[in-house]
């Protein structure tokens, strides 16, 4: 990328960061990914090989560190790339707050489940094994169902039936939720869309504790 010819340290940033994708890989980074295939479930549109590009040039930038041999990489944020959370929190905030158009390209169940399991609440959920499961009523039917497998030390997101019960499902239109999940409705608007939990009572009280919601959920706009 050429630069902007400018000393203004606004300009020298965006030579690094305003390349596409770039800052949706930090975004992935700092909300904790670490492997280069999780990083690929964070940005799925984005090619394994400008992948391995961006992280190359995070690198020489030093916002990150590669860490490990080459087969089992890590890649982890120095001090320099942690700075940037605020910025990245900024632009989701605003974001949300500002730009709240949705299209229909916008929306992906797989990204949602993705950034879902990273925010759970996990010390509020049962300690054995949890099995939330998710229907979607307005996909195409090969990609409607899926399942977050809460274990003790990780959460699996699963596109195919995972084999052990789910303790919920949740029945509802992808929109519905992930305007739920971006803070722009509450669960009792998102009810009134369509949203319906199956399950005990004390999973179904749980449940909204549980999801929480986005780290860039803001209050409601004004008007």
């Amino acid at each position: 990328m050429a630069g902007y010819g400018q000393f203004c340290p606004v300009a020298k940033a965006m030579e690094l960061l305003d390349e596409r994708w770039t800052l949706l890989v930090v975004r992935e980074l700092l909300m904790g990914s670490t492997r280069f295939n999780e990083l690929r479930r964070g940005v799925p549109r984005m090619s394994p090989a400008l992948l391995s590009r961006r992280l190359r040039r995070l690198c020489d930038a030093g916002v990150i560190e590669r860490r490990g041999p080459e087969n089992r990489a890590s890649y982890v944020v120095t001090d320099a790339g942690r700075e940037l959370l605020p910025v990245v929190e900024a632009l989701g905030r605003w974001g949300t707050r500002w730009i709240p158009e949705l299209g229909d390209a916008d929306l992906d169940p797989h990204l949602l489940l993705w950034d879902m399991h990273r925010g759970l609440n996990r010390t509020a959920m049962p300690h054995e094994r949890t099995v939330l499961a998710f229907e979607f009523t307005d996909v195409a039917r090969s990609s409607s169902r899926w399942w977050l497998v809460v274990n003790a030390d990780d959460v699996d997101v699963c596109d195919a039936d995972p084999g052990f019960e789910a303790i919920v499902t949740v029945t509802v239109g992808l929109r519905v939720l992930t305007r739920l999940w971006r803070g722009d409705i509450d669960w009792a608007a998102a009810q009134r869309a369509g949203l319906r939990v199956a399950g005990p009572a004390w999973a179904r009280r749980g449940l909204p504790d549980w999801l929480q919601m986005s780290p860039f959920a803001v209050v409601p706009r004004p008007g």
